[in-house]
């Protein structure tokens, strides 16, 4: 439903003059409401980073004239991380702020409580923080989409990886008891195909553990020889720090959600994660690579201006900028059609569009059988100070032949 501005202006005279609030359509106020749901508080307060870095970007969308002449009004609550909260903050979101869409939300378990709530409603729930394979299902649940690359194809990527570089050597994986650990865990068993039976040990852990020496023990003492880390970057850091303290130093894998400097690194050492391999789309901001990059510097930019507490370390801020720079694209696109039908139009009909602080050769392109906006990856290690890429970009979905390095001893 197309709406022009004299249109909503008449109608927020009407409101004025009989005192209720103006639903015009789709379209709420002549501002642009985007709910969005984080955990700032809890165990995986760390990725509550990407949603600072949303709210950063339309602070600074509004102060360039906003969206199409329209300002947006990012309301964005704590969930802890706890899907009871998410089906609340998300209800509150809908029903009493009136958001126009959902956007951004952390996790999988969090977003799968919510999903067939939004589409029943038909509202958008739109490039989640979650690279689960069930936001791409565009005839059951035709409101949702994901950003990332799923958990599932980057776990075939790591099987690529050693079957090309590691054969016939000893794996034991370390993941997390939920539905993000396992997508990534089946698409290195898949992946591996016969060689899964390299698979010597693996641990699964519940994502509230304070210590990880027992299991980093036992997975030492399978004689692996390849690790593969598939928690979050609480978790990350006590491993790494663990085979430090014994000595053990296999070639180890972190997957791409947790591969933070600022949490997952630093936290355990620089020095002890040296030679840790994980993927990659976006750019590192601590790679000096990137130090003439237009995209990176109005990224650089906008920390100083607009998110100067955010920590340029860690690559949460890059996600939130990303995905909020994608979403802005899909707006602009809608013109002046706001309708909740076109905002899903426009998404899925994104071409060859690339944010300016994805790494070259990364490109979004969505349709309306095609729910997986970024299907690009390349390999990354870890060498004191930054990510430095190992491979070429592969299509995630189809995961070609790559070539690394060792990790030293």
């Amino acid at each position: 439903m197309r709406i022009s501005f004299k249109t909503i202006a008449a109608l927020l005279l009407l409101a004025v003059s009989s005192g209720n609030p103006v639903v015009a359509g789709e379209v709420l106020d002549v501002d642009i409401r985007i709910g969005n749901v984080m955990p700032y508080t809890g165990e995986l307060a760390a990725f509550g980073t990407i949603g600072k870095a949303e709210a950063a970007y339309f602070s600074m969308i509004n102060a360039q004239g906003g969206i199409n002449g329209r300002k947006v009004r990012f309301i964005s609550y704590d969930d802890g991380a706890d899907p009871v909260r998410t089906r609340e903050q998300t209800q509150k979101l809908v029903e009493i702020d009136k958001v126009l869409l959902m956007f951004g939300s952390f996790g999988t378990p969090e977003n799968l409580a919510v999903r067939s709530y939004l589409n029943e409603r038909k509202v958008p729930q739109l490039f989640l923080a979650s690279g689960d394979d069930e936001w791409n299902h565009p005839k059951s649940f035709p409101w949702t989409m994901g950003f990332p690359p799923s958990f599932r194809s980057e776990g075939r990527i790591y099987a690529n990886y050693i079957q090309a570089s590691y054969p016939e050597r000893r794996i034991a994986v370390l993941w997390q008891n939920d539905q993000f650990g396992r997508d990534l865990f089946r698409g290195l068993q898949e992946g591996l195909g016969d060689w899964s039976r390299m698979i010597v040990s693996d641990i699964a852990v519940d994502g509230t553990e304070k210590s990880m020496d027992a299991q980093v023990d036992v997975l030492q003492s399978s004689g692996a020889e390849i690790v593969l880390l598939d928690v979050a970057p609480p978790m990350v850091a006590l491993a790494l720090r663990r085979m430090n303290d014994i000595g053990w130093h296999p070639v180890l894998m972190l997957d791409n959600a947790s591969a933070s400097i600022a949490h997952s690194l630093r936290p355990a050492g620089l020095e002890n994660a040296i030679g840790v391999i994980s993927t990659a789309f976006l750019k590192d901001a601590s790679d000096p690579a990137w130090k003439d990059d237009p995209g990176m510097q109005a990224w650089r930019a906008f920390m100083d201006k607009y998110y100067p507490d955010g920590d340029r370390a860690d690559g949460n801020a890059i996600f939130g900028y990303a995905a909020a720079e994608t979403l802005t694209e899909v707006l602009r696109q809608c013109g002046d059609d706001l309708s909740r039908e076109n905002i899903m139009r426009q998404a899925t009909a994104l071409k060859n569009y690339s944010p300016s602080v994805a790494l070259p050769s990364i490109s979004i392109n969505t349709g309306p059988s095609d729910y997986r906006p970024i299907k690009q990856m390349r390999l990354v290690q870890f060498d004191g100070y930054t990510w430095q890429p190992i491979g070429e970009v592969v299509e995630s979905a189809f995961v070609g032949t790559t070539t690394g390095q060792d990790r030293p001893n």
